[in-house]
């Protein structure tokens, strides 16, 4: 799955961590931190991408209308959430905007590092093309009775909501041929972080 072209100019090792909404991806980067990654998180890069008058913001108000966008100017993201988790073809133009832009900066966020291990953190990082920028992907899964119940309780959606956001999720099946380990984020934070070490056991780091 890497691409040698990628890191010829660099030594680190860059493992992509994927996985549905509220698997538990943010519980499986704590513990690469605690081994001394360097985290770079795709939904922060894409937070400052679509910061007031940048290009993705001004793109992502001119497919999706004023009604996106906040006083302050910000994005509104849970009203951009309430109209792309409702309709497949509005998130696959929300996609189609917002991946290469991206993708680009956690590009650039890696070739700059000088860490040895690098951790990025991407629900659509097998779908949107960024895989090739890692040398292993870890998949996090759980039950979607979790998922739910861990949107509700940290978004403060009504459960209806997070119910539908959840079931817009791609299907894990074809992710797991993608994947080249399977971290199971169902049981206990310490269980998690022992799959984590084992897993790292099997890089050459």
């Amino acid at each position: 799955m890497s691409d040698p072209s990628n890191h010829r100019e660099r030594r680190s090792i860059v493992v992509g961590v994927t996985g549905n909404i509220a698997c538990g991806k943010s519980t499986v980067m704590r513990c690469l931190g605690e081994y001394g990654a360097e985290l770079i998180d795709a939904d922060t890069v894409y937070h400052g991408l679509i910061a007031p008058d940048r290009p993705l913001w001004k793109a992502v108000r001119a497919r999706f209308g004023d009604g996106v966008v906040r006083d302050d100017g910000s994005i509104d993201r849970r009203a951009l959430g309430g109209i792309v988790f409702s309709d497949p073809d509005a998130l696959a133009d929300l996609d189609r905007i917002t991946h290469p832009a991206v993708i680009a900066a956690i590009r650039d966020r890696i070739a700059a590092s000088s860490s040895p291990l690098l951790a990025v953190d991407a629900v659509k990082l097998i779908e949107s093309g960024m895989a090739p920028l890692c040398d292993s992907v870890w998949l996090v899964t759980c039950d979607r009775a979790q998922q739910i119940e861990r949107l509700v309780s940290r978004s403060g959606l009504p459960r209806a909501d997070a119910e539908r956001w959840v079931d817009a999720q791609p299907p894990l099946e074809p992710k797991k041929e993608s994947a080249h380990e399977v971290i199971d984020n169902s049981g206990s934070v310490g269980r998690t972080c022992e799959q984590v070490t084992a897993a790292l056991s099997r890089l050459s780091i």
